[in-house]
């Protein structure tokens, strides 16, 4: 079994001891006419708490408006860029520019862009007369 000499010394080790100094040191300022730098001090720690919050939710709001997502127009992988940028896909390497709808091809003035479409063959026999 421990002695302690001080009560106090068993206040600090558990922690408490920090929060009442604290305390009293809020008390004295209060008391002697220094109340302002009191609530200077608990307006800085609202504001180192509020602050980080809003600006979380500041970038979350911008990056949901700034953000598109969609597939890219030659190989179909799904990818994210920010609205009016020139980007490459990160799959094939196409450039691309961002649109309302998505992602385009940059092609240069005069490209026509065509999909080509496979068609079946089907051999017909041809009637030989003879």
């Amino acid at each position: 079994m421990k002695i302690v000499p001080f009560p106090l010394v068993a206040l600090s080790e558990s922690g408490l001891g920090c929060g009442l100094t604290l305390l009293a040191i809020v008390l004295l300022l209060g008391a002697v006419g220094l109340r302002w730098v009191v609530n200077g001090l608990l307006l800085a720690l609202a504001l180192l708490l509020i602050v980080p919050l809003l600006g979380f939710w500041g970038l979350r709001w911008w990056l949901q408006r700034s953000l598109i997502e969609g597939p890219c127009p030659v190989c179909g992988y799904e990818f994210t860029g920010f609205k009016g940028q020139e980007c490459c896909c990160p799959s094939c390497g196409e450039a691309l520019k961002t649109s309302p709808q998505g992602f385009e091809r940059l092609t240069p003035p005069g490209t026509i862009d065509i999909e080509a479409v496979e068609v079946a063959v089907t051999v017909l026999e041809e009637s030989v007369e003879r």
